[in-house]
């Protein structure tokens, strides 16, 4: 299994790394619109899609990427897009939590399929245009979800006693979501520094945020955003044990799907637009 997962990575990293530091955003955009097709079918599968109509999704949510590179949307998205979104996934993760795994089987189904493909749509636009603004300011996002993730585990480990939400994930604990926030707030103190010390082609998440919102702002930001990489893993999770599967799919040896590697994602992108870009 551990071969797999370092074999995997390696390929991974080996396609992602060129596309994401291309001179052009096209080439990241396109990759990972492939990647984000992948996940409609999972999300298909996931919610009693059969073979076909899974690849249909797929396709038709790589095609609504497709119109959205053609429009120059990954370049100058829609303005009023990310306050509604990130709103939306902030009111709407609380709500699917709180009801649980039993819970989601109860939406209509059509209702559960359009609201995945559109979740991952909005997602991959975000990061398309996060690439789009700059290497410096993608990789800080990309960091925070990574760094609340690593200093949530360690955290949880060390730590861990008052289970965070025990029907859906039980590994995970209070201490280590706070962890995980600790984490995120000192990376946003050290990314400052290194936009301040070092030459960076743009930005940073962080930067940005403080100068918008100010210091407390970016902290805010930046707690909001940490708490809500620990939303999108858990709610793929409680999909997941909705529809009876340990994981999205087996395209990723050693790693599960495409939906395992990016749930955390989904709702961050959105929201670092939003924060960032007001």
């Amino acid at each position: 299994m551990l071969k797999q997962r370092v074999i995997t990575a390696i390929v991974l990293l080996a396609l992602l790394l060129p596309a994401l530091f291309a001179a052009s955003p096209w080439p990241f955009a396109v990759l990972t619109l492939l990647l984000i097709g992948a996940a409609g079918w999972e999300w298909g599968r996931l919610n009693n899609a059969g073979a076909g109509l899974a690849v249909a999704m797929g396709v038709l949510l790589a095609l609504a990427g497709a119109a959205a590179l053609a429009l120059g949307w990954t370049l100058v998205p829609p303005a009023w897009l990310w306050w509604p979104v990130a709103l939306a996934w902030v009111a709407g993760g609380a709500l699917a939590l709180r009801g649980g795994p039993a819970a989601w089987p109860a939406l209509p189904l059509a209702l559960r399929r359009v609201l995945g493909l559109l979740m991952l749509w909005v997602a991959w636009l975000a990061i398309a245009h996060a690439r789009s603004i700059g290497i410096n300011f993608i990789l800080s996002v990309f960091c925070l979800v990574w760094v609340a993730d690593i200093a949530a585990y360690f955290g949880g480990r060390a730590l861990g006693k008052r289970k965070l939400a025990p029907s859906i994930s039980p590994g995970k604990s209070w201490e280590g979501a706070f962890s995980g926030m600790a984490g995120v707030i000192v990376l946003a103190f050290v990314w400052r520094w290194v936009d301040a010390s070092q030459p960076v082609d743009a930005p940073s998440l962080y930067s940005r945020m403080a100068a918008s919102w100010g210091v407390a702002g970016m902290l805010a930001g930046s707690l909001l955003l940490g708490a809500m990489s620990v939303v999108g893993d858990l709610f793929e999770s409680l999909v997941k044990r909705a529809a009876g599967a340990k994981d999205s799919s087996n395209l990723l040896p050693g790693h599960g799907g495409v939906l395992d590697r990016v749930d955390a994602l989904l709702p961050v992108f959105p929201i670092a637009i939003a924060l960032a870009t007001s």
